[in-house]
């Protein structure tokens, strides 16, 4: 039976599933360090250090619960791609995940930020763990399958460019209305305190999101677009076979470096707002909201630069100013220039690779998949996807352990203190290095070789 061409409205609805796992994911990235890490300020204002504070071999509790989960998310990525792609349902192989995995995701997400017992307790870290195990369960179990529908939606290289734009716009979306948390705890707490006025801002945050997942899970018809035939490849097979391919390793390679330095920006975002630049935590929002509007404007220049110039040199070029603005960031603080306007600064020169990242490299998993389809005659999109971010969350991983280890250093000392928050400089600093590293990675990538590949597929099939 032949396939429709999924539709603009068709590719809006599904990324609208973006906006609401990017809320829940950007809330973890965001808040879940700065909540049980805080600064002195934070303390000062009422919070309480949940879980143990020591470091075990410069290690903290937070960054090895978070690391581990990282490393637990990518390690079950390639087993639900697998399950996914040999799936046999009514409703077709990507789709009944979605549906069954959105509401557990979303209230994971809220138990995640839940310590009943007393202060500095074990027992609170040990809690923290689990709950962390089944977020990062719940987001593969939603995310993978929804990655892979991404190639099967956007079936021509215009559609599929379209479409990365188009989940791109909502992952900024998403992550922006995760920076709100703060000021709309700021709301409740003077009556419910600190940690429930968090609490209670992210449940409100986690409904939405949790609407927006469902909305593609149920108005998008998967067999109606997407061959829903069951791939006959086991998960290990699977997993060996697209690794095989040296375009997506060298594609992997790169990504895992972007990944790690970006995972370090994000992760310090709140700390150099309050830390560097001394401003106040609810001011992360109206930066991230200038950089989102910013990075909007230039998305429609990307899109078809891209269609005429292609993705390789576009993407290398992002890795390379992204690598600015961290550098730059680092030194918040240190120049006299007001703090906001610093920060306006830092987000400007953010905001022209975040728009670039943030549509091109779906659009690169997808050309390979693709090819990879026409020399095979496997559809394993699934297990690209899977496999991609089993790698890059492996690298988010370290970039975990790294932020929470350096942070550390000048976190205590009196703010007047040269080296106060000098951790935080150091992440920026390594995020620099790696997105850089990241960039000349890419360019090994060769792109004439898959587009090649796709275009005769498509006049033999």
């Amino acid at each position: 039976m032949e396939k429709k061409v999924a539709s603009n409205k068709v590719l809006l609805i599904f990324a609208i599933g973006q906006l609401g796992w990017s809320i829940l994911a950007g809330i973890i990235s965001n808040c879940l360090v700065f909540f049980y890490q805080p600064t002195k300020a934070e303390l000062d204002l009422g919070q309480t250090e949940f879980i143990p504070q020591g470091t075990i071999l410069g290690l903290t509790a937070i960054g090895l619960i978070t690391a581990f989960g990282r490393v637990f998310d990518a390690v079950t990525d390639p087993f639900i791609a697998g399950k996914s792609d040999t799936l046999d349902h009514k409703w077709g192989r990507r789709i009944p995940f979605m549906r069954f995995a959105a509401i557990p995701f979303g209230a994971v997400t809220v138990l995640l930020f839940i310590s009943p017992f007393k202060a500095g307790s074990m027992a609170n870290a040990a809690m923290l763990f689990v709950f962390a195990m089944l977020f990062y369960l719940c987001m593969t179990c939603y995310c993978t399958p929804y990655n892979a529908l991404i190639p099967e939606l956007g079936r021509t290289q215009n559609a599929r460019i379209n479409l990365s734009t188009y989940i791109s716009v909502t992952y900024i979306f998403g992550t922006a209305i995760a920076y709100l948390v703060p000021n709309i705890a700021s709301r409740f707490m003077s009556k419910l305190g600190y940690a429930n006025s968090y609490r209670l801002s992210i449940g409100i945050f986690a409904v939405i999101a949790v609407i927006a997942m469902l909305v593609p899970a149920f108005l998008i018809d998967e067999n109606a677009y997407a061959v829903t035939t069951p791939s006959k490849t086991d998960t290990i097979s699977s997993l060996k076979s697209t690794f095989r391919n040296k375009e997506f390793r060298t594609f992997v390679l790169s990504d895992i470096l972007y990944w790690i330095g970006l995972t370090l920006f994000q992760t310090g975002l709140m700390f150099y707002v309050t830390v560097l630049l001394g401003l106040s935590k609810s001011m992360t929002f109206p930066l991230f909201a200038t950089m989102t509007a910013a990075s909007l404007l230039c998305y429609p220049f990307v899109n078809i630069l891209s269609k005429k110039m292609g993705k390789k040199k576009l993407t290398a070029f992002a890795f390379i100013f992204f690598s600015l603005a961290f550098l730059v960031t680092s030194a918040a603080g240190i120049l006299p220039i007001p703090g906001v306007v610093y920060g306006v600064l830092i987000a400007l020169l953010a905001a022209v690779p975040m728009a670039i990242l943030g549509i091109l490299p779906q659009a690169v998993v997808a050309d390979i998949s693709e090819a990879e389809k026409y020399d095979t005659g496997e559809n394993r999109q699934g297990m690209f996807y899977a496999a991609r971010t089993f790698a890059f969350k492996l690298g988010q991983s370290v970039a975990m352990i790294l932020f929470t280890s350096l942070a550390i250093i000048g976190r205590k000392l009196p703010e007047d203190n040269v080296f106060y928050g000098f951790g935080y400089r150091l992440t920026a600093i390594a995020a620099a290095v790696l997105c850089l590293l990241g960039g000349i990675v890419f360019m090994r990538y060769n792109e004439k070789s898959i587009l090649k590949k796709i275009e005769e597929g498509q006049k033999n099939a």
